[in-house]
């Protein structure tokens, strides 16, 4: 298998993980909301008790932003796979040509990072201390897993092929 190869099944497996979990969170919808609004609601945070930033209640604050993530993910896939198919219509051009095909795969793996890290490491983590409770630790802890696989893939994307 050639590193362009590699490349584009990397790409390929980012846009499968957003498309994924739009399903999932599609798929199970009320469960979705419902572990949401316990992390945006702040509930049993024991560790750090003074929350930075106000709990927020209501089914509306847990709609909202689950649609903010699942259309994130979508993103994600979206990007991904457009940019997985045009590094493969271009797999066997020119090296310039290939480099710069690369720009929605890029992309792709830069919205995934937005997503999980921005989105879950971040405002949930630092903002909502969703660390804070077992829930919220599990969703943390897979939000650092899916955003550095991301980096990596789009560090291996950004070395030039000859």
């Amino acid at each position: 298998m050639s590193m362009r190869h590699f490349k584009i099944i990397l790409v390929l497996f980012v846009g499968l993980q957003g498309w994924l979990y739009v399903a999932e969170n599609l798929a199970n919808w009320p469960s979705a909301v419902g572990a949401v609004s316990y992390v945006i609601s702040q509930q049993q945070h024991a560790a750090y008790p003074v929350n930075i930033f106000p709990a927020l209640t209501g089914t509306g604050w847990a709609s909202l932003a689950l649609v903010l993530i699942v259309t994130g993910e979508f993103l994600v896939g979206a990007l991904s796979l457009r940019g997985c198919w045009k590094l493969w219509t271009v797999r066997t051009a020119d090296a310039a040509t290939f480099n710069a095909a690369k720009g929605p795969a890029m992309t792709g793996a830069a919205m995934a990072m937005l997503v999980w890290f921005g989105g879950f490491i971040v405002i949930g983590g630092a903002l909502f201390a969703m660390w804070q409770t077992q829930l919220g630790d599990g969703s943390f802890r897979g939000a650092f897993i899916y955003s550095m696989t991301s980096a990596m893939v789009l560090l291996v994307l950004a070395l030039k092929d000859d």
